[in-house]
């Protein structure tokens, strides 16, 4: 396609964001509020809403987390599972939540099982990562602190945004999903979901670290699962922890030398007052916290200490919006 097509496409989306802005409030759109979008681009086009944090000011950067929302779900429902835009308000970031038009798929899952969304520049991770780019371009974001987090099908896609742009996230959060790859057709979604993908995740870590050109530089990742995950087989959270390391591994020295092993440096066991008892496994290497992973006890396909109000939440779980958010400010990258 040649340049003044992809430019046109930018300025549609540009000129739809620009026009939102202008009729979504009467007042300036940086005082604890909702920005509606819509991006278009050569990959298609799909909807968002940005929450602005209370006390936003133009010129002062602000962190950058993308919400992705699970079948099922919009980005409203989301945000009030989550309480995300609270942890905003209070800790000073902006939200990005993309939204899965039901055109592309009637029950609003991510389609991360298809080859164009598993690559850099196409599909639905080329359509998120230009919402990104668009944010950036009205809003002041510091590009050193990008992170993403989601759950079920979005923490699936998350997986496929971190191993094809870990040049643009800094760290990212895989709630009840899997690891890249974990299945390239639909039946192979379908199997994996049920008992754990058939692919080595080793062999997927190295293709995440060739999927971003080969960097050298870690890719941090919090996995998080219950134990009785019945949509999900908590096998597949386990195979996303060593699939991130062993890309972590590749991107620490370009070599897969176990420079970063997938044997945690610290176990911990922890209960919620008058709730479910979780483990947390810390892999710390070079000093940097590269991978987490919180093991719920008998939670099943729910986002922890959600919202009771909203499907898939399971209040009796530790606060996850919390840990995500400790977790992603802990993380930087090194290199805007």
């Amino acid at each position: 396609m040649s340049r003044l097509r992809r430019g046109d496409a930018v300025l549609r989306s540009l000129f739809v964001l620009t026009v939102l802005l202008a009729v979504s409030t009467g007042a300036p759109a940086y005082a604890g509020s909702w920005v509606h979008g819509n991006y278009v681009s050569t990959s298609g086009a799909r909807g968002f809403q940005l929450w602005v944090p209370d006390g936003y000011q133009p010129g002062t950067p602000l962190p950058l987390v993308v919400a992705l929302h699970g079948c099922f779900q919009n980005p409203d429902q989301f945000a009030g599972l989550t309480r995300l835009n609270t942890k905003a308000d209070a800790e000073r970031f902006l939200v990005l939540y993309p939204n899965q038009a039901t055109f592309a798929n009637p029950t609003q899952c991510w389609n991360f099982m298809f080859g164009a969304n598993q690559e850099r520049g196409t599909g639905e991770p080329a359509l998120v990562v230009g919402m990104v780019d668009l944010v950036k371009q009205h809003y002041s974001v510091d590009a050193r602190r990008v992170y993403l987090g989601g759950v079920s099908s979005g923490a699936v896609l998350t997986g496929t945004l971190m191993a094809c742009y870990s040049d643009v996230f800094a760290a990212g959060m895989i709630g009840a999903g899997a690891m890249y790859k974990a299945a390239t057709t639909v039946s192979g979604t379908g199997f994996a979901m049920l008992f754990g993908s058939i692919y080595s995740p080793d062999d997927r870590g190295r293709d995440a670290w060739v999927c971003s050109g080969r960097p050298r530089r870690t890719v941090p990742v919090l996995v998080v699962h219950g134990t009785e995950d019945s949509v999900v087989n908590p096998l597949n959270g386990e195979q996303a922890v060593k699939q991130f390391l062993q890309t972590s591994d590749y991107g620490d020295d370009g070599l897969a030398n176990d420079s970063i092993r997938s044997t945690p440096t610290a176990t911990r066991t922890l209960r919620v007052p008058g709730g479910r008892t979780y483990t947390v496994k810390d892999y710390v290497y070079g000093g940097e916290l590269v991978a987490q992973k919180y093991e719920i006890q008998g939670m099943d396909h729910a986002w922890p200490g959600g919202d009771a109000s909203y499907p898939f939440a399971d209040p009796s779980g530790p606060d996850a919006t919390t840990f995500m958010w400790d977790f992603f400010k802990q993380h930087t990258l090194d290199w805007p």
